[in-house]
């Protein structure tokens, strides 16, 4: 790289602009600006995130690093783990924070937001770009909060690797296994970390144990640790039969010494490390033929001579295939082996190039990029994050978002430093990058340099899905996967303090929805009221919160309500016919339609038309009869919740000549609605998946409580000192969970609830609950 760059670096207090010369003779300014941060973070940093004094610290601030040296990595973990501590040391030790931050003391670089540092937990990903050894890691912090899932799962889309963070006084969680799951869904390879070897009842062998029995995920024990709770000072590393003591009297950890295993000073720990590495080559060749055949030809004789670099090269492999997990082990909040946590991420992880993308060969290297999370800033406007997969991405240039068919111009590029960001004049493909100036862009739009590369793309596509007699729509094979939105489970109205005050709110919700694809905003057809659909009770006052504090709105939230849904138990048959004249047009329409139970679970109604029914009528009325259905199955009859697991029959059209699609919408969504109305009627309730840990001096309390709450109770596990129930229980019934359990456990037990599904009410609760609607109780 530096070959082919001319570089002429000046010091920043004579000149605030550094020149990259290329041998093009093209010339390209970027302004170092010292200016100050969006938001005061109240803590210190250097000048720049990159930038020690007036030294440039890296050329990679602003030059592209060779994409191999690219590493796009995700922290998951259940919540309270741990995740954003290790973040923050990894910054920290990185050199691109002068002090350490403290989820506790609310001055952490990646929980930026006021809601995040008063709650210490995450709620958006924050993404970090950073150096280490030579390497360009792009870092997303991600929360570990259930009604935060999709957050996780929209940065996970875009990453080449993750690193599982686990307590390890409690192994794999409830939240663990959710973003396990994310991450197997995208094939992304990982590596665990088991956090807080330092707390009282941390088990790194019980840590381990719940990886292999809860994830079925094969660990690679590449440390093992010194001392475990109060007695922790350090790890072993296995691969190099080494041991890693930090200094108890280091303030920030950075003082540590890494001495060889010897035989003289640590004859136990260097028996323990050489069966512990024997075991590991074992296991590796298990999985890999390529090192099988290595160790079994030239080291079959004495395990000890084979290097360490051979067995790192293999685990890597290993991690890419995703056929095992490294597991490594510290403690974050007491800054130890973080260091070798970075190493473990720059060895064992795959670069941008060692992930296969088969889109790729589409765009021969035409831009190509997916925008997977959005953020609106008051002053620059929508701030994009953009995951470049083929070719490069350049301020004041257009591209095209397959997905809004609309052409855009890119106005600034900014390399993100979570809530500060550096302009940069070009990024390159395997890079993640924020963009500001698309207008029209939302998550999960891909993005190209222009209508034409596109359509180019998608020919070749055709070609090649042509040779291997395949079919689909020209737009879908373009189209990067984007991401599942799940269906909110609460919702409330919201109203703000006048009826003048009505389009800032509508404006503050509608930058809110693009920035956060899972909150969901309508219109009350009966009162006109604003309603917000969420994922959950904190999400929905992280919301109103937002709201108060970015947009200086004062509104008011109506009572949390369930998000019930509603089916049919019988068949039911109806007709309805439409026949009006306006002007000098007469429209009519006559329909007759079956409704009966759906054969297969089915958030959307099923649709099917008799023999009877004239194909050349259907051909023109089609979409508005589909339409009619859709509309009609929004609202059910006895709640007005939307309908499920519902099949629609049409088995008679009958439409006049210049009969407008409107009215024969009109026609079916009344017959349907009548008919759900003749047939036998159900209320389905959400079902969530409730897991309390709890200690085990108060789990009769915990028990009796949810048994009052119609609670399932499924099992009860041992871990460590603490129980841990898990069970189904009805979402009406756990609003103000948090503070109930909080009172009859003296705030010792956590919960985590996740949708599990939709369940039938029996008919003394779906009577209860109707009373309670229609208000005669």
């Amino acid at each position: 790289m530096l070959t082919s760059l001319r570089i002429f670096a000046v010091n920043r207090q004579k000149m605030s602009s550094l020149y990259i010369n290329n041998m093009c003779g093209c010339k390209i300014t970027t302004r170092l600006r010292p200016s100050k941060p969006d938001v005061l973070l109240g803590k210190h940093y250097s000048s720049l995130p990159g930038l020690i004094g007036n030294d440039i610290k890296s050329l990679h601030s602003i030059i592209n690093p060779p994409i191999a040296k690219i590493r796009n990595i995700g922290i998951m973990a259940h919540i309270d783990a741990g995740k954003t501590t290790t973040t923050e040391r990894i910054l920290y030790y990185s050199g691109y924070t002068r002090s350490l931050g403290d989820v506790d003391d609310g001055d952490t670089v990646t929980d930026f937001m006021a809601q995040e540092r008063e709650r210490g937990i995450t709620i958006q990903s924050a993404a970090v770009t950073f150096d280490w050894k030579g390497y360009r890691v792009n870092l997303i912090d991600t929360p570990g909060h259930v009604d935060f899932t999709l957050e996780v799962e929209r940065c996970l889309r875009v990453l080449d690797g993750a690193v599982a963070v686990l307590d390890a006084s409690a192994g794999v969680e409830a939240q663990t296994l959710t973003v396990w799951r994310q991450a197997d869904k995208h094939k992304i390879p990982r590596i665990c970390f088991l956090n807080k070897m330092d707390k009282t009842g941390a088990s790194f062998k019980y840590a381990v144990e719940s990886i292999r029995e809860k994830l079925k995920a094969k660990p690679l024990l590449l440390q093992l640790p010194i001392g475990e709770a109060k007695t922790f000072k350090g790890v072993i590393d296995i691969v190099n039969k080494e041991k890693l003591l930090w200094n108890s009297n280091s303030d920030d950890g950075k003082d540590f010494e890494r001495k060889p295993l010897l035989e003289k000073s640590d004859p136990e720990l260097l028996k323990e490390t050489v069966e512990a590495r024997i075991a590991l080559i074992e296991q590796v060749a298990d999985l890999d033929d390529e090192f099988a055949d290595l160790v079994l030809g030239k080291f079959s004789e004495n395990f000890d001579l084979l290097p360490a670099e051979k067995l790192q090269t293999a685990i890597h492999r290993v991690t890419l295939a995703l056929t095992a997990v490294p597991v490594l082990c510290g403690s974050a909040l007491k800054n130890k082996a973080i260091q070798p946590l970075l190493d473990a991420i720059t060895m064992y992880l795959p670069s941008p190039e060692e992930r296969n993308y088969d889109f790729l060969q589409w765009y021969n290297g035409d831009l190509c990029a997916l925008a997977f999370k959005v953020l609106h800033d008051k002053q620059r406007g929508p701030l994009v994050f953009t995951r470049i997969y083929s070719g490069t991405l350049k301020p004041q240039s257009a591209i095209h978002n397959i997905n809004g068919n609309c052409t855009e111009k890119i106005s600034r590029l900014l390399l993100p430093f979570a809530d500060q960001h550096i302009e940069i004049p070009s990024l390159t493909a395997g890079n993640i990058a924020l963009t500001v100036g698309l207008k029209q862009t939302a998550t999960g739009d891909t993005l190209v340099s222009s209508k034409s590369s596109a359509l180019a793309a998608a020919q070749r596509a055709k070609r090649r899905e042509e040779k291997q007699q395949r079919q689909s729509c020209e737009v879908e094979r373009l189209l990067l996967a984007g991401v599942e939105i799940p269906e909110p489970v609460f919702f409330c109205t919201i109203e703000p303090s006048s009826w003048a005050k009505q389009p800032d709110l509508d404006h503050a919700l509608k930058c809110l929805q693009r920035e956060d694809p899972s909150l969901k905003v309508k219109l009350d057809p009966d009162s006109g009221q604003t309603v917000l659909c969420g994922m959950g009770e904190l999400h929905l006052e992280i919301i109103h919160d937002r709201i108060k504090r970015e947009y200086g709105l004062e509104t008011y939230l109506g009572p949390l309500q369930v998000a019930y849904r509603e089916t049919i138990m019988s068949s039911a048959r109806a007709t309805d016919t439409l026949d009006r004249t306006l002007g000098d047009k007469q429209h009519f329409v006559s329909v007759e339609l079956e409704a009966r139970p759906g054969e297969t679970p089915s958030v959307t109604p099923v649709i099917e038309y008799a023999k009877s029914v004239s194909r050349d009528l259907l051909k023109d009325s089609q979409e508005a009869v589909e339409n009619g259905v859709h509309n009609a199955c929004l609202q059910g009859p006895l709640l007005g919740s939307p309908i499920q697991d519902v099949t629609i029959t049409l088995h008679s059209l009958v439409i006049h000549p210049g009969t407008s699609a409107t009215m024969i919408s009109a026609c079916v969504s009344r017959c349907v609605q009548k008919v759900l109305k003749k047939a036998d009627k159900q209320i389905l309730e959400p079902l969530m998946h409730l897991e309390v840990t709890v200690p085990r001096d108060f789990l009769s309390p915990v028990l009796a409580d949810l048994a009052q709450r119609r609670g399932n109770v499924q099992e009860i596990q041992t871990r460590q000192y603490n129980r841990v129930v898990i069970g189904f229980v009805p979402l009406a019934e756990i609003m103000g969970y948090s503070t109930v359990l909080r009172t009859i456990t003296s705030g010792s037990a956590t919960f985590v609830l996740e949708l599990s599904t939709y369940r039938a009410m029996n008919p003394q609760d779906q009577n209860t609950l109707l009373s309670q609607k229609s208000g005669t109780m």
